[in-house]
């Protein structure tokens, strides 16, 4: 689909603020979204190094941008430079949204709906689910964050330092008052013999297989047809294409990328996000 952008004085301006961002496939999808609808506005890619992130967040008043996404590294940091934040972002510690109404800013986290949003696609009842997540990082919080909003029964969550973990637990306590019972540190080692037999869902959120010859985080030919085996990078790594062989269901992070910003989209407009013109366009 070509995009047809009418630029004029009132055409309004939204963007992703990363470092590095080029790379983006948001700007694509977002245009799209705005074409398709005949919104007034073009997405843009900023390029912001760490150091001059809160003046680039000052310029979103300044120039009056409407919105922007936040990418790596900026998600954390970037929360100390808003006026309000969401519940999920009080959670999770990451904020990948900014709506700005009238220099007023808020911060939102949608990767929690677009990952949970993807996986339903699956499974769509995850009350009593057990679930295994690798990895400890913004992305894992997130995910957690949803799990545990879905009604999840346990969440082996495994890292190379369980103190991250720890962390977790405690920042999510006021979430539930079961949260030590949900939510299971694990190392590595443990994982074949002590959690793949008794988990429904495995969730990569590292970045272990963007690379092919990242080592593997567990002995892979031990995944079950039971599974269902989510990686949240834009690929089919390693861990998927065992997924594959094994005959389970699996996604990669498109799905997640393609929520997430359709949320995004909703939370600037007030209107409902074309998803089948977001996701071609993504695709494509």
């Amino acid at each position: 689909m070509k995009l047809e952008v009418d630029i004029s004085g009132n055409t309004d301006i939204y963007g992703i603020f990363g470092y590095p961002v080029k790379h983006s496939k948001s700007p694509q999808f977002q245009t799209s979204a705005f074409s398709y609808l005949n919104i007034p506005a073009v997405y843009l890619p900023f390029e912001v190094k760490p150091e001059d992130l809160e003046k680039a967040v000052e310029s979103i008043k300044v120039l009056g941008i409407k919105g922007v996404n936040i990418t790596v590294p900026h998600k954390e940091e970037v929360i100390k430079y808003l006026n309000e934040v969401s519940e999920e972002v009080k959670y999770i510690k990451a904020c990948n949204t900014i709506k700005n109404i009238d220099g007023y800013l808020i911060g939102y986290n949608t990767d929690a709906e677009g990952f949970i949003t993807g996986l339903k696609q699956l499974i769509p009842n995850l009350e009593g689910k057990k679930v295994l997540v690798l990895g400890a990082g913004g992305a894992s919080r997130a995910i957690i964050y949803s799990l545990i909003k879905e009604g999840v029964d346990k969440i082996y969550q495994a890292n190379r330092t369980l103190g991250k973990v720890f962390k977790i637990i405690e920042d999510f306590k006021p979430l539930t008052k079961f949260i030590e019972e949900i939510i299971l540190p694990i190392s590595y080692d443990k994982i074949e013999c002590c959690v793949l037999p008794y988990v429904d869902i495995i969730v990569n959120t590292t970045s272990v297989g963007l690379n092919e010859e990242d080592k593997p985080l567990f002995d892979y030919s031990k995944i079950e047809k039971k599974h269902i085996v989510i990686d949240i990078i834009y690929k089919k790594t390693p861990l998927l294409k065992a997924a594959e062989n094994k005959g389970c269901q699996w996604q990669d992070g498109l799905p997640m990328l393609l929520y997430q910003g359709a949320k995004a989209f909703e939370i600037w407009t007030g209107k409902k996000a074309p998803i089948d013109v977001m996701k071609k366009a993504l695709l494509k």
